[in-house]
């Protein structure tokens, strides 16, 4: 079977380094490029998503032709931010593996100038930078492009909204007339245009699909719901997927921090990005979540930029953007090279507006859905759960730490059927999930408009002053007895933590949050005391060791959090 990278003209050291990657068919971006870097010296605007592989598209080629003998930068290219930065570097150096002395350096901000100074003294074949970064050098006389070959623009779009346009004029102006420009972007806004007709030559355009559009491998869907449900709707995208990996994209820094904190409390591997965090506490999230010890970032546009991880199976958008563009360059982090993907977006009745407008721009249609109901999403979780659970004991079948212990498990087994068995790992495993959703209300904006309206102050199921999810059914009271019956003879210890309403500790929060530090759900709660400041509650006697031992050098809400035995019971504040 012929490579088709080398058929495209590329050199065996590096097809062999891509064969090594796993690399064998260029994508339609890269199979339109590479031919046009490889033969022509004309400026080139590249039209394409996110994940399409236009870092090999503009990086394979160049790397060949750069001349390994002279130490003198020969190639740039200007990235909107310190990851992409730091990503097309590290691309860059392993499609050069086999190229010998070729010298890649990332400059951008945040890190010490000093260093990247004297990195480009050295072997500075090509330079990876930030617009801002590049631009102090060049003014401190340290990089130097008078000479350069080829100038490259990636995520062009993206500097531009990032209000790079001085720096970008500043740096070409510096470029010598002799370069090749080659300008990459995801969307064709106005400015775009303007640097093309200001400082490119006759451009080619290559595109991989229409102007503006999204990737043809997302499904895009649509919930309609009141703001003040928006985070019970998050969790029932969240819950009603299985193994969701992504990106939960908010409108501020606030509203980032209070999603992510609240999903954290509720158990679900999450954590954010906002731009309070230092570049070291940036850096940890990223590494665990590239890892996948993190399942869901919940990001501000600007702190995703540069974020760049190929097997996000949804972006959750917890409001609309106001920018259509901003919607494709959000939901083109999933779906890449070939893969499908996801964007749900939790929407306002009012939104009907930005919808069509992303609509148009996107050339794609929302598809305008339900909410997933408690039915759905229970069965989707069982379900997978099953599948895990028959996965996991094919691969454990047979290893002797295991085989030790079946004797003793299967004589405490051996009065229950297998049905019975099955049904008390369902019930552990899902114990909170069910409590979630048991009778849970309907949360569809469409629903409260119709079977939301109040008359003589009661609700239409006839409970005076009833919020949705407050009214008790037959079965809640069922299950609250039941469960009364079970705290008789239990031995109950009485802990002290110091925080309270002040802190937006509340009372499902608290047990949510003990169930996931333990691991463990099904850990009997009492009496619940919850003050300003502080609260007392009553737990298990049989957990307290193992919940003052998980709660050490524990935070809420970014502050030190302390669960410790109660001495005494102070006066409420």
């Amino acid at each position: 079977m012929k490579n088709l990278f080398r058929q495209a003209g590329l050199d065996e050291p590096i097809v062999h380094a891509l064969g090594e990657m796993g690399f064998e068919t260029p994508t339609p971006i890269q199979e339109k490029v590479i031919p046009h870097i490889l033969q022509s010296s004309e400026d080139l605007i590249g039209l394409a998503q996110t994940g399409t592989g236009k870092t090999a598209a503009f990086g394979l080629p160049v790397i060949q032709q750069c001349d390994l003998d002279s130490p003198q930068t020969q190639i740039l290219i200007l990235s909107p931010t310190r990851e992409l930065c730091l990503q097309i570097t590290r691309e860059l150096k392993h499609y050069s593996r086999y190229l010998g002395t070729l010298g890649v350096v990332p400059v951008y901000g945040g890190a010490s100038a000093q260093e990247q100074i004297r990195a480009l003294k050295s072997n500075a074949q090509v330079v990876v930078g930030t617009p801002g970064r590049v631009l102090d050098l060049l003014n401190r006389g340290k990089l130097r492009i008078g000479n350069i070959s080829r100038l490259i623009l990636d995520e062009a779009d993206e500097m531009l909204s990032m209000g790079f346009k001085d720096e970008l004029d500043a740096i070409l102006e510096k470029a010598g007339s002799d370069r090749q420009v080659l300008l990459f972007s995801a969307t064709m806004p106005k400015a775009i245009g303007q640097i093309a007709r200001r400082y490119m030559n006759a451009p080619v355009e290559i595109s991989v699909g229409r102007k503006n559009s999204g990737a043809e491998n997302i499904q895009h869907i649509c919930h309609l719901v009141r703001p003040r449900y928006r985070y019970q709707a998050l969790r029932r995208v969240i819950d009603a997927h299985p193994g969701l990996s992504g990106i939960i994209f908010c409108r501020t820094r606030r509203e980032t921090r209070e999603v992510s904190e609240q999903l954290m409390q509720d158990g679900y591997s999450a954590d954010a990005l906002h731009g309070d965090l230092s570049q070291s506490q940036r850096d940890i999230i990223m590494h665990k979540f590239r890892l996948g010890h993190l399942k869901m970032l919940v990001a501000t546009d600007v702190a995703a930029r540069g974020i760049d991880v190929n097997d996000l199976s949804h972006i959750i958008n917890y409001n609309l953007p106001d920018d259509p563009e901003v919607y494709i360059h959000r939901t083109g982090r999933t779906g890449r090279i070939g893969k499908k993907g996801i964007a749900v977006s939790l929407a306002h009745p009012a939104d009907t507006g930005k919808i069509k407008a992303i609509e148009k721009l996107a050339g794609k249609t929302m598809e305008m859905q339900k909410l997933p109901d408690a039915r759905q999403i229970v069965e989707n979780q069982i379900l997978n759960y099953t599948e895990q659970f028959a996965r996991a004991g094919e691969n454990q079948q047979g290893q002797p730490n295991l085989q030790r212990f079946l004797p003793q498990v299967m004589e405490k087994l051996q009065d229950m059927d297998r049905e019975a068995i099955i049904q008390r790992l369902i019930s552990l495993e899902f114990n909170r999930l069910l409590s979630d959703y048991e009778d849970a209300p309907d949360l569809n904006a469409d629903a409260h408009q119709n079977a939301g309206k109040r008359k003589n102050g009661k609700d239409p199921s006839g409970n005076k002053n009833a919020s949705p999810g407050k009214s008790q059914s037959k079965t809640q009271r069922k299950n609250r007895s039941r469960r009364k019956e079970a705290r008789e003879g239990m031995q109950f210890a009485r802990l002290f933590i110091n925080k309270g309403k002040k802190q937006q500790l509340d009372k499902r929060g608290l047990m949510t949050m003990i169930g996931h530090k333990v691991n463990n759900h099904s850990i009997e709660i009492g009496h619940i005391d919850l003050q300003n400041n502080f609260t007392f509650f009553d737990i298990d006697a049989r957990y307290e060791n193992q919940i003052l031992k998980a709660f050490k050098n524990a935070r809420f809400n970014g502050t030190p959090l302390k669960i410790d035995r109660a001495k005494h019971q102070p006066h409420a504040t």
